[in-house]
């Protein structure tokens, strides 16, 4: 700051007060509170994340095991792979999101743009929060109390994707009804202003506007759901090939073979797949995670 500058400050009565020492003993007391709750944080992270590595890694590296599955491999034999959980997983994750994405997506439409101090929009808020607060093993015994017990359907991988369905669902609607408060309220003002009828202006304007951050809370909601143990474990049993009717029969999963593995195949043998399997599923939410960063950069607003 030039002496003008202080002449100008002068002039117009600021007043500059040196911070006292308590405030200065209270801003580190502070810094240091909270760098020692992110390092307790941290800590347990990291070696969780080197353990599955350091024992994972082991299996990754072969070929077989992102290309075959367990047909034919003998419980005592470092062969076989896990493709056909890895198809597994992402069959199941695949059709939770098929379903769950478009009733989030216009859930969270409605409560932003229609529902403002309705009825109805009070309830479903409700039901949103209700449906976020639920464990996953509650979703697993409403889908097997209804669909297996009153309907009488079989245990199959679907049965498994309606429960994800309850899961991802509140997580999608409440990521798009956040990105839609973002939108500034002069933009849909402007269009309301040119004769665009109202659902046009969500179409066209709000919805691209925030269109970044709802894509990004759908990959979230996905990595979310992978790795759920309940439904897997109480509606589908395993298998070690490949099932392609998703309707009838089981089918593997990255959660359900490290049940697996654990619990008919224990020493050596069984550790190595599960550990395998374990930074493999750690390896598919990354991958989740890091198309939520890219679709939100591709997708956010241009501003020239």
């Amino acid at each position: 700051m030039t002496a003008a500058d202080l002449d100008s400050v002068a002039k117009s009565g600021t007043v500059f007060h040196r911070t006292s020492l308590r405030r200065r003993i209270t801003d580190k007391a502070a810094a240091i509170v909270f760098g020692a709750c992110f390092l307790l944080a941290v800590v347990p992270l990291v070696s969780l994340l080197y353990m599955v590595i350091a024992n994972g890694l082991p299996a990754i590296i072969h070929a077989d095991w992102w290309s075959k599955s367990m047909l034919r491999v003998a419980p005592d034999s470092y062969a076989g792979g896990v493709s056909h959980a890895i198809y597994g997983t992402l069959v199941q994750a695949g059709i939770a999101t098929v379903f769950s994405v478009p009733i989030g997506i216009m859930v969270g439409i409605y409560l932003v743009e229609y529902a403002e101090r309705t009825r109805l929009g009070r309830v479903t808020t409700f039901m949103v929060d209700v449906l976020a607060g639920i464990p996953s093993i509650v979703a697993t015994l409403f889908v097997f109390g209804v669909w297996i017990t009153t309907f009488g359907m079989p245990q199959s991988s679907f049965a498994v994707s309606l429960a994800l369905i309850l899961l991802m669902v509140p997580v999608v609607v409440r990521s798009t009804e956040e990105m839609l408060k973002l939108v500034p309220n002069e933009l849909r003002e402007a269009s309301y202003a040119l004769g665009v009828p109202k659902w046009k202006t969500i179409l066209r304007i709000v919805v691209p506007t925030a269109a970044s951050g709802m894509v990004s809370g759908v990959f979230l909601a996905i990595a979310r759901v992978v790795g759920e143990t309940a439904p897997v474990l109480l509606l589908v049993g395993i298998t070690d090939r490949r099932n392609y009717d998703v309707f009838n029969g089981n089918m593997a999963s990255l959660p359900l073979f490290i049940y697996d593995q654990y619990r008919t195949n224990p020493g050596a043998v069984g550790e190595y797949r599960a550990w395998g399997a374990a930074l493999t599923l750690v390896i598919l939410v990354a991958i989740a995670s890091g198309l939520a960063a890219l679709m939100s950069r591709l997708l956010a607003p241009k501003t020239k």
